[in-house]
């Protein structure tokens, strides 16, 4: 009698009671390459520059689609092992080029349980546990932003640009028939002006009652403990120039017109054109933070009857100024304009006793943008976009009728599907609510006290060694420095020489005043030796 064949071995799966117990191996494998790959890395970046990091590449991969596989520990070993070993590592604490976070252990460990548990957002049935813990914890977020409003909500992001698009979107729809404009307050008493809480004009508060789109009255406003759903109605890094014709409406009402400075991220330009409307207004901002006055000029020229949206920023990519918030809040709500402030770096200062204060203002925004996969110590992504209101996210309402049937939301099954533009949405708030819980806003504040004060103190070495120059002290915890006597050519070259050793990654910001080279510092454990060793590495290699 034949003998049957075997049933070939399946791959094992994530989830499940069985799931933990064919992990723990594979991460036992995962653990080994990433330790090896450190290890064989010795470094911040892995010497040799570009071409030398893609030969290696290609040399483990091989075939990315070979005929026959190797098996999980073969693939998982050699696969991790060269991207760790070719990693730009954000722990080590000569990494400081960009907004490029080392992400605490406990983050990394809760990603592991989304990644395994693979719930989507897009739906309740996908999501049960999960879509409660985002809505617990993204309006406790939100009031940090806006601790006197009654329903704050913020929205889970992929990172700032998707929060940017997001804020253009909602000013987009957000867009009732203008007074007429009141007097401009006077440019001479912009800088001095002190901060007045103006309450959000009428005319831009949320338009009530709503409607669902299910025809049903929009509930009030949630008691003490109750969280409802969101309501439904129908429905480089810095800003260059691009040029378009002037758009309008479909309904034939002006277009939203976008102002900002040039210190802006670049996403926020991308965002205007990704929803049709025309090119920013773009402000020249030499002294790195945006004028008030030049603002209120800008409104001041535009017609009386168009929606209009300013465009501030808190921790700006290229050297982590804050503008002015409190005074740009007071022009756009005497031109009855719209506020956004894009708070994806310094947003989690509010977090600190000590820095909150650089903040004052924010609350005035109509919509803010937080993004904690930066000054949050978070795997990307982790962005948030907060407002101030509820209400204020019903253009983002939608129905897809296999996902939030009309006869299941009457029934109490939660519709998600105005919580994002995306469909496929993967827990990211699992990893922000473990570190919450974890860390607590105690633990959170000491971080990032940490991290402004080794800011300060690497601004103080260059300060004190002849042959360097700086910025100006840092507002956050970006320092910008070079060479004195120095070109421009050569202090890029300064740079690339230091990446292709492999020996720091520094980033660079061109100002009015020419080239620097720039430190970011997100490491909370960096030392002082760590700063002074990057200090003597630019410093060689100045005079080598």
């Amino acid at each position: 009698m034949p003998v049957a064949a075997a049933e070939p071995l399946l791959p094992h799966l994530a989830g499940e009671a069985a799931g933990p117990r064919a992990l723990r191996p594979l991460l036992d494998t995962v653990l080994d390459a990433l330790a090896t790959g450190a290890r064989d890395r010795a470094g911040p970046l892995p010497p040799g520059g570009p071409e030398a990091v893609a030969r290696a590449v290609r040399e483990t991969v091989g075939r990315a689609i070979p005929m026959e596989g190797t098996g999980a520990h073969e693939a998982l070993r050699a696969l991790v092992h060269a991207v760790t070993t070719g990693a730009a590592d954000p722990a080590h604490p000569h990494c400081v080029a960009h907004l490029h976070c080392p992400p605490l252990a406990v983050a990394v460990a809760a990603d592991l349980a989304a990644s395994a548990l693979n719930p989507s957002l897009d739906s309740w049935d996908q999501a049960p546990a999960a879509s409660e813990m985002e809505a617990l914890t993204t309006r406790e977020l939100a009031a940090l932003v806006y601790a006197t409003a009654r329903t704050p909500e913020a929205l889970v992001t992929t990172g700032g640009t998707e929060s940017n698009q997001l804020a253009l979107l909602l000013a987009r729809e957000a867009t009732p028939a203008r007074p007429a404009k009141p007097a401009a307050i006077p440019a001479a008493h912009l800088a001095d002006q002190p901060a007045m809480r103006t309450p959000i004009p009428a005319q831009l508060a949320p338009h009530a009652p709503l409607t669902s789109t299910i025809g049903h009255p929009a509930a009030p406003p949630p008691g003490p403990g109750h969280h409802p759903p969101l309501p439904y109605a129908p429905s480089h890094h810095t800003c260059t120039h691009l040029h378009r014709p002037p758009h309008r409406q479909p309904h034939g009402a002006p277009a939203l017109r976008v102002i900002c400075g040039d210190n802006a991220h670049h996403s926020v330009l991308r965002a205007a054109w990704l929803l049709g409307l025309p090119t920013p207004i773009v402000i020249p901002a030499p002294r790195g933070i945006l004028d008030p006055a030049a603002v209120a000029t800008h409104l001041a020229e535009l017609p009386d009857t168009g929606p209009r949206l300013v465009v501030a920023t808190a921790g700006t990519t290229d050297c982590g100024a804050i503008d002015p918030l409190p005074q740009l809040a007071d022009v756009a709500a005497a031109h009855g304009a719209r506020l956004h402030i894009d708070a994806a770096y310094g947003g989690p200062l509010l977090f600190s006793d000590i820095h909150r204060h650089k903040l004052r203002g924010i609350e005035r925004a109509h919509t803010v943008t937080l993004d904690l996969h930066k000054l949050g110590w978070q795997p990307v992504a982790a962005g948030l976009l907060a407002v101030p209101h509820t209400t204020d996210l019903a253009p983002l309402g939608h129905r897809a009728e296999y996902l939030s049937a009309d006869d299941d939301t009457e029934a109490g099954f939660p519709d998600l599907l105005g919580r994002s533009p995306r469909t496929t949405r993967r827990p990211d708030i699992l990893k922000i609510a473990v570190t919450l819980r974890a860390l607590g806003r105690n633990g959170l504040a000491d971080l990032i006290n940490r991290t402004c004060a080794a800011a300060q103190h690497l601004a103080d070495l260059i300060e004190e060694t002849p042959g360097l120059e700086l910025h100006s002290r840092p507002t956050i915890s970006t320092v910008l420095f070079r060479p004195t006597e120095t070109d421009a050519s050569t202090i890029a070259h300064i740079r690339r020489q230091l990446l292709t050793e492999g020996r720091a990654v520094l980033g660079r910001a061109t100002r009015p005043d020419g080239l620097w080279l720039k430190a970011t510092l997100l490491h909370p454990h960096i030392q002082p030796s760590d700063l002074q060793t990057l200090v003597k590495l630019v410093e060689g290699h100045r005079t080598g």
